[in-house]
């Protein structure tokens, strides 16, 4: 089965090509009655898009959205909704050199393996350009969640080994879009930025972590055992373009606690059971515990660099290459939107399945 659809009630398709006539995505299963415009939509773009800063790639895309159907006097309707972009800036040509060889680190061996073809122009669908539609589509899941105080932020909590040890529970969204790397701390964001230059100065590039936080949950969200919420999570964030890792709550430092140390213990207070820690982050038994829900991301460094590699053409024949276009030397704060939509879409369909079953 083709796998361009997240989802189960809340369903999402992305469609297009990096180089082709354009991106975009179709809902189906979105509520009627959601207010939505095309301006809310392009806000949430707006921190995907291309040329955004010294530190993304130059292509000038402005990704200007059009909701195509199921939008009428801006609410949604209840059926299909498709939301297009046209593509005004692909350059094909910049891309000659891989229609015989393949980049190391790239999807360009793994695509013509399976399909017996693939696009060479922009790398087609392995392009984080098809990450538009996500984004869109996001956008309109969060006014829906909004509405029930559920709160969905990410940030770039590392890049390479620069670390920022901001509390995740307490930062504000307008501190993370106070800079061009999107981290909350201001310092360490400066110092990110510097290494991100020094690294595209010398045609390469560089990865790192983004810090992913949901709040205001309700109870039970989770659709055990094969579609556990952190299963959902978990798909929603590895579906993404370069990323290698993900972890939830403590994740892989829990393994540093004993059982003792680890436990989340319950309590009561103003009424509600909460627990006095959160280091499950939020997920229990793959159900949502109505505590806030923490994850990281890690994103590897961006594999089309200008740096000479050796790699294969073909004919199986040792080349070199040193590859031309307009690529990101550090993906990290185009992603941080991305995040955030694949979290909301996540919440938005589990929300539905949970209503669905639970009468």
């Amino acid at each position: 089965m083709a796998g361009s659809t997240f989802g189960h009630l809340f369903r999402v398709t992305t469609f297009g090509e990096s180089h082709g006539g354009g991106v975009g995505a179709v809902i189906d299963g979105c509520p009627p009655g959601i207010k939505i415009t095309e301006e809310i939509i392009q806000k949430e773009l707006d921190r995907r898009k291309p040329g955004q800063s010294k530190i993304t790639t130059p292509r000038a895309e402005q990704d200007k959205i059009h909701i195509l159907s199921g939008v009428f006097e801006g609410k949604t309707t209840g059926t299909p909704i498709m939301l297009m972009a046209y593509n005004k800036d692909a350059r094909s040509q910049d891309y000659n050199v891989l229609k015989t060889l393949y980049r190391p680190g790239h999807a360009d061996f793994t695509y013509e393996k399976k399909y017996g073809i693939r696009d060479w122009q922009g790398s087609g669908r392995a392009s984080a350009r098809e990450t538009l539609g996500r984004v869109a589509a996001g956008a309109i899941a969060s006014e829906y969640l909004k509405k029930l105080g559920i709160e969905i932020y990410s940030y770039v909590e590392q890049v390479g080994n620069i670390k920022t040890d901001t509390d995740f529970m307490n930062v504000k969204k307008s501190d993370i879009e106070k800079n061009i790397m999107r981290c909350p701390d201001q310092k360490k964001a400066t110092e990110m930025i510097k290494l991100v230059e020094s690294v595209k100065a010398e045609g390469d590039s560089i990865g790192g972590i983004i810090r992913g936080v949901i709040k205001n949950v309700p109870v039970g969200l989770g659709e055990p055992v094969f579609d556990k919420l952190s299963a959902s999570l978990g798909q929603a964030m590895l579906s993404i373009n370069a990323v290698k890792g993900f972890d939830m709550g403590l994740g892989f430092d829990s393994v540093k606690l004993k059982g003792s140390e680890h436990n989340d213990e319950f309590m009561v207070r103003n009424g509600k059971v909460i627990t006095k820690t959160n280091y499950a982050g939020g997920v229990l038994g793959g159900i949502s515990t109505g505590m806030p829900i923490y994850f990281r991301v890690a994103i590897k460094p961006v594999s089309t660099i200008s740096k000479k590699q050796s790699t294969l053409n073909k004919k199986n024949k040792e080349v070199k290459l040193e590859a031309t276009g307009r690529h990101d030397p550090c993906v990290l704060p185009r992603a941080v939107p991305i995040v955030d939509a694949m979290s909301a879409l996540t919440i938005m369909d589990h929300l539905l399945r949970h209503k669905a079953q639970n009468l």
